[in-house]
């Protein structure tokens, strides 16, 4: 065991943040701490850190290990180049390197015991050497950096003229390089691409060290985690598997505990109307025992209701219209800023009801292609039409719907003036504004606090084709869950930019990749995409290779049949989601239908009336059998 936390408790102005908070990591153990935003996941790594004095509890590390910690904004030095400032970690490294070279030039002149005497301590120093891996520290740190997104030609950028988020990933560097027992990470994937997250998911999983995690990056998280150490209402509780692991189980202890609670309800409401019955009676017997069940009642542990989060937080997409078939056209689209050349001559199609979504590395033109689409900035050569009734819904990060001088309730109430004051509350508060937060003004919020209110305001339009530019960024897991249950009824068409692949994995029919100034088109969600994209990927190279162009009837032969193919995939993979769908409403409806026979079977009028039973066994037989061919069914569709 490298670390133990035994009952952290902390407050902050009498209100309790982490109360008995107790947990271990192991040796070479990967943890992640999940919670809702404000929850205490950062309180309580700066607690383990030292940096925050716990109320009560103590925090262990084992003997002689080391511990590194990643702020959301780690420091750095700005007086450094980016590659300097990685390079400060191996000064000991360099220090022993310099003594190496003033041995080697003094062996020169000397002889007999002072060569000697100088042999050993070059023999010890290069031992030390090799054992921190001193002949290799420098291209570590170039595949760290370049691992980090950062190209050879910004190496020696000063620090100073980084933005926030690329300093993170200098201090992310530095962390990596140190190579502490425990890493302690807060947010690593905020400023990275998603090259450089698959990048550094690798680095962790074989990372010999300790790792714990703070992360709203659900991929990031089941890649990586085997152990879920959860916060929820001020309590810890550790859970065994990655994220997805996590997330069936708590809700399977979140059902047991409703079930456990709905039943000790329906108890005590038994036992209140014996005892008003009973005291009905007014005789000396029946009162006292009314007055013994009282006691038991009093002395019986009552149950907490436990937490539905999301009881009140189901947004609703409703298009007030429906728009044609085709829903965008795009021919043949350019664009560059000088020299730099984001995407030239892309076309592609939107069809009604298409979840589709754009990804790519930073800088390759995502976000340029959502504005050109709403005519934010003009495209240098082709264009684009929107089909019959297209009605565009847009999210952007810049925000431009919003009212700087309106409150979070009036921003809603007054584009929305049917909504009830509850319906508002509800909506605020499935983007994390509960409370007195709902009066805050838009200029007070901070740019991602102005991301959500854009956002549920945009979940509140009765747009038909919504476009959304990182929709999850600044969201908690819960709030993202709130959103891909949303956008996966939504009847409309929705095309957006993100580089969270768990959202995209839940939402996306399609992705198109933006590399090399042009799209890839994969049919399916982003396991779909890591599946075939090395395959794509060869192909395209083969088919970049010089040979004879085709003629333009075998280009338009060519593209009528892969877009023949898509439509086909497209309408299979529809047609197995509505399949799938309609076997779990029957699904439903028998298990519903089980719950009530068996109601019926066990009240004690039915087990008087043996051909009844008969009856509702029989049923319950045959439901049972459907059932089981049901579940069959839907194994094969869910694969």
């Amino acid at each position: 065991m490298i670390l133990s936390c035994h009952n952290i408790c902390k407050a902050f102005s009498e209100k309790k943040v982490l109360e008995n908070i107790s947990f271990h990591i192991e040796d070479c153990e990967k943890a992640a701490v999940v919670g809702i935003n404000g929850a205490g996941k950062t309180t309580l790594l700066r607690i383990i850190m030292g940096e925050l004095q716990a109320d009560e509890g103590s925090v262990t590390l084992a003997k002689d290990k080391t511990m590194g910690y990643l702020a959301q904004n780690g420091a750095v030095d700005t007086s450094n180049t980016i590659y300097d400032e990685l390079l400060s970690v191996k000064q000991d490294l360099i220090d022993l390197e310099r003594k190496l070279r003033e041995c080697e030039l003094a062996m020169q002149s000397k002889e007999g015991a002072g060569l000697e005497a100088l042999m050993n301590q070059y023999t010890r120093l290069t031992h030390t050497f090799e054992a921190g891996d001193g002949y290799a520290y420098k291209s570590e740190l170039t595949g760290v950096l370049k691992g980090l997104g950062f190209t050879e030609e910004e190496f020696s950028r000063s620090v100073a003229t980084l933005s926030g988020g690329q300093k993170t990933r200098v201090a992310l560097g530095k962390l990596l390089l140190q190579k502490p027992d425990l890493i302690i990470l807060d947010e690593p994937t905020n400023h990275l691409d998603m090259n450089s997250i698959a990048w550094l998911e690798s680095y962790l999983i074989n990372y010999r060290g300790a790792v714990i995690i703070v992360s709203h990056d659900r991929y990031f998280l089941d890649r990586i985690a085997v152990k879920v150490i959860e916060i929820d209402q001020t309590k810890a509780t550790t859970f065994t598997g990655n994220y997805s692991d996590y997330a069936v189980k708590k809700e399977q202890l979140r059902a047991a505990a409703m079930n456990a609670y709905l039943n000790q309800q329906r108890e005590i409401k038994h036992q209140e109307e014996v005892i008003e019955k009973l005291r009905s009676f007014n005789r000396e017997k029946s009162i006292r025992r009314a007055e013994s069940r009282e006691k038991m009642l009093d002395k019986l542990d009552v149950l907490e209701k436990p937490t539905e989060a999301r009881a009140d937080m189901r947004l609703k997409l409703t298009p007030r219209i429906t728009s044609g078939n085709d829903v965008l056209t795009v021919e043949g689209l350019s664009k560059a800023y000088g020299s730099q050349i984001l995407f030239q001559d892309v076309s592609f199609e939107l069809k009604r009801g298409e979840h589709v979504a754009i990804i790519g590395d930073n800088g390759t033109g995502k976000t340029t292609l959502l504005k050109l689409l709403n005519r934010l900035v003009p495209a240098d050569s082709g264009l684009f039409r929107l089909g019959t009734k297209v009605e565009i819904g847009y999210y952007d990060q810049e925000h431009h719907v919003l009212h700087g001088e309106k409150t979070l309730f009036e921003e809603i109430s007054d584009d929305y003036p049917s909504l009830t004051n509850t319906e508002i509350r509800n909506t605020l508060a499935a983007f994390l504004y509960t409370g007195d937060d709902v009066f805050k003004k838009i200029d007070d919020l901070s740019g991602g606090e102005r991301g959500r209110v854009a956002l549920a305001k945009l979940m509140l339009s009765n747009a038909n084709f919504l476009i959304l530019d990182e929709p999850t960024n600044h969201l908690d897991i819960l709030s993202k869950e709130i959103l891909e249950d949303a956008l996966n009824r939504y009847e409309g068409t929705v095309l957006y930019v993100s580089h969270d692949r768990y959202f995209i994995n839940r939402t996306a029919h399609r992705i198109l990749e933006l590399t090399a100034h042009t799209f890839v088109n994969y049919i399916g969600n982003y396991d779909y995409y890591l599946e075939k994209h090395d395959a794509v990927t060869a192909s395209l190279m083969r088919s970049s290779s010089p040979e004879p162009s085709p003629s333009p009837l075998q280009k338009e032969s060519e593209v009528k049949q892969d877009w023949k193919t898509q439509k086909e995939e497209q309408a299979r993979l529809r047609k197995r989601e509505n399949d799938l769908r309609r076997c779990e409403d029957k699904i439903a409806a028998l298990e519903t239908r089980n719950t009530e026979l068996e109601q019926e079977m066990s009240d004690p009028v039915t087990a008087t009336q043996s051909v009844r039973l008969q009856e509702l066994a029989s049923e319950m037989e045959r439901n049972h059998a459907e059932l089981e061919k049901l579940y069959e069914e839907w194994s094969e569709l869910a694969e």
